[in-house]
């Protein structure tokens, strides 16, 4: 029961974490291509309309951001030496989403239809069926099934963004900018100065019912049809030696999706890995 409570929450941090890839397809795609030369941060401050613009423009302009209709994440979640497997995220417009993890020859899906539907099929719980999300949960899972990214629209979508100051990450400079979401939860997000690729996200992720600080560091950046996607990222809990780290393997832009992908999950897609097996790194 230990190893499977185990489970069941690292699965969950890799739900969180695979979102922030998606997010990540939202704020972090593009390099901002300079024509000047650059030895860190600006004098003057930057207002945070200066740089999402620059951010946006860097990934190729709204146009194409929003041209997009779908996409589908491959790769391999690490949780510990001991825990590791194989991922898929799929999304399609609009809200659409569909992910799984295998862990130990098991696979944990998660989907939403878009509209008022969403489930969870999660072979180490008390029940061996799909269980609809609540509430609560399909409110998430819509912020997950964004791939645009809280930049784009961002205030349609009842979000605040201010300029919080420059900071280090890894060693580079970064503006940082402050999100403020409808239901007051905040986030932190550090694109590098001389790139604004994104480098860093930080907030806080409820489990269980509590706060719980988590930060996403970002690496490999690489270019798919105009876009670019962070092909690494790590994932931890501050102060807790915790971490998470993904390698993505393949991202696909606007691949062909079933609408069935985004149904209610079948009890047998728990029993079988859906996704090819993982190796280790």
């Amino acid at each position: 029961m230990a190893a499977a409570m185990k489970i069941m929450a690292m699965t969950k941090n890799c739900r969180q974490v695979v979102w922030r890839i998606l997010i990540g397809a939202g704020v972090m795609a593009g390099m901002y291509l300079a024509t000047s030369v650059w030895f860190g941060p600006r004098a003057e401050a930057q207002t945070a309309d200066e740089i999402v613009a620059k951010v946006l423009a860097a990934r190729g302009g709204l146009a194409k951001i929003k041209a997009v209709k779908s996409q589908r994440i491959t790769g391999t979640i690490y949780f510990s030496p001991e825990f590791y497997g194989p991922f898929v995220a799929e999304f399609k417009r609009p809200g659409k989403m569909h992910n799984e993890v295998v862990v130990q020859n098991k696979t944990v899906v998660r989907t939403i239809n878009g509209k008022n539907g969403g489930w969870v099929l999660n072979p180490f719980g008390p029940k061996t069926g799909a269980e609809p999300m609540s509430e609560a949960e399909i409110k998430d899972a819509m912020n997950e099934a964004d791939f645009d990214g809280p930049l784009v629209d961002s205030k349609a979508k009842g979000m605040t963004v201010e300029f919080a100051g420059t900071e280090q990450v890894e060693g580079r400079d970064a503006y940082i900018l402050k999100l403020t979401h409808s239901d007051g939860k905040v986030s932190n997000y550090a694109f590098d100065a001389k790139t604004y690729l994104m480098a860093k996200w930080s907030g806080t992720d409820m489990v269980n019912g509590e706060a719980v600080a988590r930060e996403t560091l970002f690496h490999d950046y690489r270019g798919v049809n105009g876009l670019k996607f962070a092909f690494e990222l790590v994932s931890n809990n501050p102060g807790t030696g915790m971490s998470q780290r993904i390698v993505v393997e393949k991202v696909e832009v606007d691949p062909e999706i079933d609408e069935s992908r985004f149904g209610k999950p079948k009890e047998s897609a728990a029993a079988a890995g859906a996704v090819a097996p993982a190796t280790r790194p």
